[in-house]
């Protein structure tokens, strides 16, 4: 049964613990292959690119099944979808650290995918239901957080187990790190299981639910993800390359610069989590945050700077990129309809997924090619963009979301 009033803050924030943790290896399983692809490619004796298309599976799988993910969370309810996705994942990863043959990950990381799938619309549906109103923007900042420790957790982690114990061992290792956290999302049942079904029945109601994503706000929501997630991922993927072409710094600084973007975006996150919560203006919110990024990263690009200052301006970047997070999520929660939290939730972060598949063809092209300006450029172009479908979904009549 939803949550009533009168529950008090202290659930509220053992919801957030439970849930935050689930997505923090959800992010943490993304990263658990990549740092050790040099010792796989030996021991497997494969290229990279073999290496690579075992990741494109596993994302595919994930953004594939999103929007299926969130239809189940709504049948049958978020609590139950959560629990299979992740045990699912940890297992997944579990069995991959066992195999003999390399060819063996591709299925492994298609069921790690799927299990993977789950956690954007279960996990909202859980904090929407559950977590008191006004702590709700700050809610979904902490979730945010704790996938963004899950990445900068696991590439040390997984190198750290490698080299004290064995690649495999080190897999195995931190699959049965998550297999845990699911027994204890399991139980505790009665503190997540707060979503009400909305099974529906025939063609007709089949119909129903499909239409609701495609009205002018969720598409709206689409198009901002799939536009933030162009510059998400061109600066996750690309900065490392495209800072040593334009600034002369090195590749370590570069990356060490990275991983200060990604600080600043965490504490961005937080900060905006808090505004978040003071406000119903929530495109305001993402638009200044989104022009004052795009602007930052359009200097990056065409503005000579010390590694000092390139620093400062990057850490800038990341902190008002992140600050818009929760007030985004609030606009989603804002535009879908009773009874459809978890297949809005998913549709729209399907967009991530194919803002993070155009990306890298673009802004590669551009590199390859000795323009590293215009792609950072190109960057900046996607954060102003995104503010446009922002206002689009402000200005949309709001939905009653249970």
């Amino acid at each position: 049964m939803p949550l009533q009033k009168s529950d008090n803050s202290s659930r509220s924030a053992k919801v957030i613990a439970l849930v935050g943790g689930g997505h923090f290896f959800s992010h943490f399983y993304h990263l658990t292959l990549p740092p050790l692809f040099p010792v796989l490619r030996e021991h497997f004796d494969v290229s990279y690119t073999e290496l690579g298309l075992v990741m494109t599976m596993f994302f595919a799988a994930s953004g594939l099944a999103q929007t299926p993910a969130g239809f189940l969370v709504d049948r049958f309810g978020a609590y139950k979808v959560l629990v299979t996705g992740l045990l699912l994942l940890a297992g997944s990863m579990i069995l991959a650290g066992q195999i003999t043959s390399f060819w063996l990950f591709v299925p492994l990381m298609i069921m790690a995918g799927l299990g993977n799938s789950v956690f954007h619309p279960a996990d909202y549906a859980i904090l929407t239901h559950a977590v008191e109103p006004k702590r709700m923007a700050l809610a979904y900042s902490i979730h945010t957080i704790g996938g963004v420790l899950g990445w900068a957790a696991a590439p040390a982690v997984l190198l750290f187990l490698a080299s004290a114990l064995s690649w495999p061992t080190a897999i195995s290792l931190v699959g049965s790190f998550g297999l845990t956290v699911g027994l204890i999302l399991m139980a505790s049942k009665r503190t997540l299981d707060v979503t009400p079904r909305h099974a529906g029945t025939g063609t007709k109601a089949g119909a129903e639910k499909g239409r609701v994503l495609i009205t002018a706000p969720i598409l709206a929501c689409f198009t901002y993800f799939a536009l933030l997630s162009i510059s998400l991922t061109g600066l996750q993927t690309f900065m490392p390359t495209a800072l040593p072409k334009l600034h002369g710094i090195d590749l370590t600084t570069a990356s060490l610069m990275l991983t200060g973007y990604m600080i600043a975006n965490a504490a961005g996150t937080l900060v905006g989590g808090i505004a978040a919560g003071r406000t119903h203006r929530h495109e305001f919110m993402v638009a200044a945050g989104l022009a004052g990024a795009a602007l930052t990263v359009l200097a990056v690009g065409h503005v000579a700077m010390s590694a000092g200052v390139l620093l400062v301006a990057i850490a800038i970047a990341g902190f008002l990129s992140g600050s818009t997070t929760p007030a985004r999520d609030m606009l989603v929660r804002s535009a879908a309809p009773a009874g459809a939290t978890g297949r809005v939730f998913g549709f729209v972060y399907s967009g991530l997924d194919l803002g993070a598949c155009l990306a890298p063809l673009v802004l590669g092209v551009l590199l390859d090619n000795g323009h590293p300006a215009v792609a950072m450029t190109v960057i900046a172009a996607s954060l102003f963009t995104t503010i446009f479908s922002a206002f689009l979904i402000g200005k949309a009549p709001k939905a009653q979301t249970t």
